[in-house]
């Protein structure tokens, strides 16, 4: 008699719980931008926000870190989830009360940071434990979310452009706000076992007061930089390359886009752009995915990179907008491997025991590197104008590429990769 197939439950739970929370981020990664510079007018107070909520961005990651690693990570995602529902939901009340300034856009700004870091943490996390629970390959399953989150990124822009056009921009923040509530909801249903962490090992009351926590959070900090840049050469590198394209896209994206299509009076062009990149990630992440192993790892990190280095070119000399679109979409196909490589080995070269305040440490720390970078972006544009701005950018992505291609230790990924497997 054949023997049935176990059904993966909690991973499609997991997969639906996180494509609800970030189909809602996309879709405020393309409206919140434009409302900044609609109501403010001002390039420099969109590169000044980030800046200002950089470092309780990093304390929050930090302490979110901490908190990982010490209680039950399903707890952290849902009540993130809530949070992040929370200060979305704010930003069209108080718009529709007081209207919308600088100071509203601090303050609950400074609110979600308190829920999109945790539950971003979280949420990578609970990836190896819920896959585990299942008996499903790591490696693969990877492949298949890469495709998943990019299909899920594609729909959110054009969703969000579509409903700019209908509604108007604050309106539009109502679906983000359901959607984060909806996250949290099916995260709630998933098994409490794949949000443990050692637990039975340690004190649960100590665990939670908030003492230890921040004890934690300072030995969190210092154990996570040793694993993320001192004992693995290879994790260290992967960890710097990400850095660098955080920071170059997150100007593209946060900055340089939004105010080139404000001052040309497109507003919607920037979420069906935003939608050919991630259709591009979706199409490199697929390919990668089925031709994984009909070439070496170093020759689709190579050519990966130089693709991506091609596109941003062209990206950054602000063509026309079909070619805008063929930019975006190439820029995503050539990213999708060097993503799913530089994914795989985050996840597999850091420790189990301290992967939150690991992923919680990295997370805090892009999450100050990009608002800086974003910070530096805005003034550049204020002051020289956005062509000049998109340019500079275009010059540190390709010294990024230079330094990603020639750096010792990421020329001997595949014997990294057949370390790890083995």
């Amino acid at each position: 008699m054949t023997e049935k197939r176990k059904i993966p439950t909690t991973t499609i739970r997991f997969v639906c719980s996180s494509t609800l929370s970030l189909l809602g981020n996309s879709v405020a990664s393309v409206v919140l931008p434009l409302i900044l510079l609609a109501r403010t007018g001002d390039a420099l107070a969109a590169g000044s926000l980030a800046l200002i909520c950089a470092v309780p961005q990093m304390l929050v990651g930090l302490l979110g870190g901490a908190v990982l690693d010490r209680v039950n990570r399903l707890n952290v995602s849902i009540i993130s989830d809530i949070v992040s529902a929370t200060s979305v939901a704010l930003l069209p009340v108080v718009d529709m009360i007081w209207g919308l300034d600088f100071g509203w856009f601090v303050v609950l700004g400074l609110l979600g940071a308190i829920g999109d870091i945790p539950g971003m943490t979280a949420r990578d996390t609970l990836l190896p434990a819920v896959v585990e629970h299942d008996g499903i390959s790591l490696q693969r399953f990877l492949g298949i979310n890469q495709s998943l989150e990019s299909l899920i990124t594609i729909v959110g822009p054009a969703l969000a452009a579509v409903l700019i056009g209908l509604v108007g921009d604050s309106p539009v923040l109502w679906v983000t706000a359901a959607l984060s509530f909806s996250a949290a909801l099916v995260t709630f249903t998933l098994p409490r076992v794949v949000g443990k962490i050692g637990q039975e090992q340690r004190n649960e009351e100590e665990a939670t007061t908030p003492r230890s926590i921040l004890v934690a959070a300072q030995a969190s900090l210092r154990e996570s930089v040793v694993v993320l840049f001192k004992n693995d050469a290879l994790l260290r590198a992967s960890v710097l390359l990400t850095f660098g394209i955080v920071m170059v896209m997150g100007s593209f994206q946060g900055l340089v886009l939004p105010v080139y299509f404000t001052q040309t009076g497109q507003p919607a062009h920037l979420g069906y752009v935003l939608s050919a990149l991630s259709a591009g990630l979706l199409v490199g992440s697929l390919v990668y995915t089925v031709l994984a192993t009909k070439i070496s790892k170093r020759a689709w990190y190579v050519i990966s990179l130089l693709g991506m280095a091609l596109s941003v070119v062209v990206l950054g000399m602000l063509p026309d907008y079909p070619v805008m679109l063929l930019s975006a979409l190439m820029l995503g196909i050539s990213a999708g491997p060097a993503s799913a490589l530089l994914g795989f080995f985050a996840f597999d070269r850091i420790p189990s025991e301290r992967r939150g305040s690991a992923l919680g440490a990295q997370n805090a720390l892009m999450l100050v590197a990009a608002p800086v970078a974003v910070f530096l972006t805005s003034a550049v544009v204020e002051a020289l104008g956005v062509y000049v701005g998109a340019l500079i950018l275009v010059g540190c992505w390709i010294l990024i590429t230079i330094w990603a291609l020639v750096t010792r230790k990421m020329r001997a990924l595949d014997i990294a990769f057949q370390e790890s497997i083995v």
